[in-house]
């Protein structure tokens, strides 16, 4: 295994055995007939009682699709069962909206851990969201310190994570979870992907981590990783519990010699019923098989507290934004490269003296001020949609801690308007300074720029929308031409709105895009151009246009803070469906 191993910690334990871990007080979880049922009537989790002491290692395996991550969740608290309850040290588990609880850690499959940012830079970060907000600066340090020397990680903090190995990723992604001193610990597959050697190792530092004191309980599909656990789940076809014991009660209930035999046995025999007719009456219990032998990290935890509130996230999630946008060379040059092409094409497309009243070209002034508002609108639409989908683990995961989906969607806001703003101002300055705009006052100058600048908030929100409603960032590229094009069809310049057949023009009034381009032809004075200039073009242009450049700019800058609202609020209804609520136990 590549880096500092997990056996070489240079921390003390009691009686050896690897690197010291904190002392949890651990947690208690019992299910009683928990099952679960989904909407069609389709059982996914048939009921299963069981009992898991403080400090025990727990392993749930079983074929793919048996239900083992439905049946972690629901241990966990993420899910809650549609049947049957869930306890937790005896209080039954419920939805909770206050944040001051006992912490639990979970660890998907995914990496929740940003790619770009030092491995230390990370956990700070972390630390910050998961720690009483009262923490100081010296003691989020000592915590993040104290973590990555217990898992072996010290060399690791000032390293990329997208530079780590498998198994330092999975041992940086535990670490974040170990930042507040969880009495649960709860790990999808975490053996997933890494080599025996790998596996081994993070098997090991889970044992001791449950040797500490911290329950914890794990999938995994590969049967190396039981040998040491407390308890063994073994789930069959629809959610069936097939056995739960010690691991080697486990070989003689199958009737095998080894574990991988295991897997072998259930699919000979498919019925879930047959499994269910074999399990021994009464409820299974884990007690760990081993005392507590790791030694206390540093001081004792620190006193429970309120973590940050909105305000404090929003500050620290935008900071963390900028963090990661200034550190992603890629994701800058897009960002810095696209509008620089759009503004080339557009210099090379369009001829000065469009606008010149004398001998004004109606067409190409139209355009113009078409692809303006379209240029506002795809530098949003592209800064958005990259946002959500590209860290969708990670927000699922803080959002079990305590983020809140508004100051999430605020920084994202707070770190790309300004960035689009200076594009937006650019792009204006550049084409009026090359005489493709109209001579105007500094007024309209100004009427413009936030016309364009609500244009691209709007298409932002909207990328944001689209970001949270796919599941990969592969999707998102192909939302990108289904929302421009309709932008382009229906905003009234390739066809005018008021010659468009009805369903047409019914559609118009859905695209934001429509309003920015009939604000911009409103302020750049089209209507007077057209009908006054010198060109024969332009009274025939105005009568299929009609009044389209005679409305209010106020009233189309509210229109598009509508949309823009109206996006924001549909992308956190997607965020607060697509993300699981935070668990509580409540007596």
């Amino acid at each position: 295994m590549s880096g500092q191993g997990l056996r070489g910690a240079h921390v003390t334990t009691e009686r050896g055995g690897g690197p010291a871990m904190r002392r949890s007080a651990g947690l208690g979880i019992d299910a009683r007939a928990a099952g679960h049922t989904l909407r069609g009537g389709k059982q996914v989790l048939r009921p299963v009682s069981l009992s898991i002491r403080p400090g025990s290692l727990v392993a749930i395996i079983g074929p793919s699709g048996a239900g083992k991550t439905l049946l972690l969740d629901a241990l966990a608290g993420v899910t809650l069962p549609t049947e049957g309850v869930v306890m937790h040290d005896g209080a039954t588990c419920r939805p909770r909206d206050d944040l001051a609880v006992a912490p639990i850690g979970y660890v998907p499959q995914d990496d929740i851990i940003h790619q770009s940012l030092p491995l230390g830079r990370t956990l700070r970060y972390a630390a910050r969201l998961r720690l009483p907000a009262r923490t100081t600066d010296a003691q989020i340090e000592q915590e993040v310190s104290e973590v990555l020397a217990a898992l072996g990680l010290s060399e690791q903090a000032g390293t990329r994570v997208r530079l780590l190995s498998g198994g330092e990723r999975k041992r940086a992604s535990i670490a974040v979870e170990l930042l507040s001193r969880p009495t649960a610990l709860f790990l999808d597959e975490p053996t997933s992907g890494l080599d025996p050697a790998m596996a081994a190792d993070l098997v090991d530092l889970l044992d001791r981590i449950a040797a500490g004191g911290t329950t914890v309980v794990f999938t995994s599909h590969n049967p190396q990783d039981l040998a040491g656990c407390d308890l063994v789940l073994v789930l069959a076809a629809q959610g069936q519990l097939a056995f739960a014991g010690s691991p080697a009660t486990a070989l003689a209930h199958f009737g095998v010699d080894s574990f991988d035999e295991i897997y072998r046995a259930l699919a000979r025999q498919p019925d879930p019923q047959i499994w269910a007719e074999r399990l021994p009456s009464g409820i299974a219990t884990a007690v760990p098989i081993r005392g507590t032998r790791m030694a206390q990290v540093g001081g004792p935890a620190p006193a429970p507290g309120r973590r940050l509130g909105a305000l404090g996230q929003w500050r620290l999630l935008t900071r963390r934004s900028l963090d990661l946008l200034t550190r992603s060379r890629l994701t800058l040059a897009i960002l810095l490269g696209s509008p620089l092409v759009i503004l080339l094409m557009f210099l090379m497309m369009f001829r000065p003296g469009a606008f010149d009243f004398a001998d004004p070209s109606p067409n190409t002034s139209m355009m113009i001020l078409f692809w303006i508002a379209f240029g506002g609108f795809f530098f949003g639409l592209t800064y958005g949609l990259s946002q959500i989908c590209d860290e969708f683990a990670i927000l699922r995961r803080e959002r079990i801690v305590g983020v809140r989906i508004l100051p999430y969607l605020a920084s994202k806001f707070t770190v790309l308007l300004p960035a689009l703003a200076a594009v937006d101002a650019l792009l204006l300055a550049t084409l009026s300074a090359t005489g493709r705009l109209p001579a105007l006052g500094g007024a309209d100058w100004g009427r413009m720029f936030a016309t364009l600048l609500l244009c691209s908030a709007a298409a932002l929100a909207l990328g944001l929308l689209a970001s949270a409603s796919v599941s990969a960032p592969s999707q998102a590229t192909l939302m990108l031409p289904m929302l421009c094009f309709p932008q382009v069809l229906f905003v009234g310049a390739f066809l005018p709105v008021p010659v468009m057949a009805l369903p047409g023009r019914a559609v118009s009034y859905l695209m934001s895009n429509r309003w920015a381009f009939d604000a911009l032809g409103t302020t750049a004075g089209l209507p007077a151009l057209w009908r006054d200039g010198g060109s024969p073009l332009g009274p025939p242009l105005l009568a299929s246009y009609g009044d389209t450049f005679d409305g209010s700019v106020p009233r189309e800058w509210m229109l598009l803070a509508g949309f823009m609202l109206l996006f924001l609020i549909g992308a956190g209804l997607v965020l607060s469906r697509k993300t699981p609520r935070r668990r509580r136990t409540s007596r």
